[in-house]
């Protein structure tokens, strides 16, 4: 569905080759990541807080180790937590969806549920679930996705309502169509590229949270590899002049979340009919 909407128009072409190259890199970087040792850089008394070098490209941290390596291994966790929550977000708004397009008590369930969440303070929600959790990486797992759905709950909702009360839905029913053949032929057709533009602009925004919540003691333990406890553990190096320890991490995991948010960006634009219509 996707693929025919970007064939319509060289600009949905356009936008999808250029964010498929940016997230074909960030693909490529992550296998890389996970073919190096998952212990991480070894400690090294004689390395330590040395500065950006041939030998150390990112300087190395108050016990000696590489941080090109620290921040490889970090944003490979990163990514794996953000798919993750990612998923479990944008399965949680496809049911939500397709509940509120069945029945109109369901309708307002969600459309209540939707707001609610919504209204919340969304970091301090995301906090409070993953404390509940007992935090680690599925105390974060479990925030970040059950924090994310409501936007893309609010597009389905509206998408699904209006294929459903479409005329040839209609037709379908006189015909005989069930609910299950009317939703796999109708509505999952239309909700797709939504579903998939909606996934990868919801990963940088979990990404993200896993930063967040790993800097504040909530997220990845301390002893795995993460940008939030790389970050957490680089404020004391950058009161003592280290900055490599803080800017290349951080800037690592800027631009993932950049290239994945554009490449989310431009499959919601192939998908809007009225992109690149003059």
């Amino acid at each position: 569905m996707i693929a025919a909407l970007t064939l319509a128009s060289p600009v949905r072409r356009d936008l999808l080759i250029r964010g498929g190259l940016a997230l074909g890199l960030v693909a490529v970087l992550l296998l890389a990541a996970l073919a190096l040792p998952p212990e991480g850089p070894p400690v090294s008394a004689l390395s330590r807080n040395l500065g950006p070098s041939l030998a150390h490209p990112f300087g190395t941290d108050s016990l000696g180790r590489d941080m090109a390596l620290r921040t490889a291994l970090a944003l490979a966790t990163s990514i794996k937590v953000g798919l993750f929550a990612a998923v479990l977000s944008t399965a949680v708004a496809v049911v939500f969806g397709l509940a509120a397009a069945s029945h109109r008590l369901a309708d307002r369930l969600v459309g209540v549920a939707t707001e609610l969440a919504l209204g919340l303070p969304h970091f301090v929600l995301i906090l409070l679930i993953a404390y509940a959790a007992g935090g680690g990486m599925a105390g974060v797992i479990l925030g970040v996705g059950l924090t994310h759905w409501p936007r893309l709950t609010r597009v389905l909702r509206l998408e699904a309502q209006t294929v459903a009360a479409s005329d040839y839905v209609a037709v379908s029913r006189g015909l005989g169509r069930g609910p299950v053949w009317i939703a796999r032929h109708h509505l999952a057709p239309h909700l797709l590229p939504q579903i998939v533009a909606g996934f990868v602009l919801i990963f940088p925004h979990a990404v993200l949270h896993e930063a967040g919540l790993s800097f504040v003691g909530l997220g990845i333990p301390p002893h795995l590899p993460s940008i939030g406890v790389i970050l957490a553990d680089s404020l004391r190096a950058l009161m003592a002049g280290h900055w490599w320890v803080a800017v290349f991490p951080g800037t690592g995991l800027m631009l993932v979340a950049l290239t994945v948010e554009r490449f989310g960006e431009a499959l919601r634009r192939a998908a809007d009919p009225t992109e690149g219509v003059a």
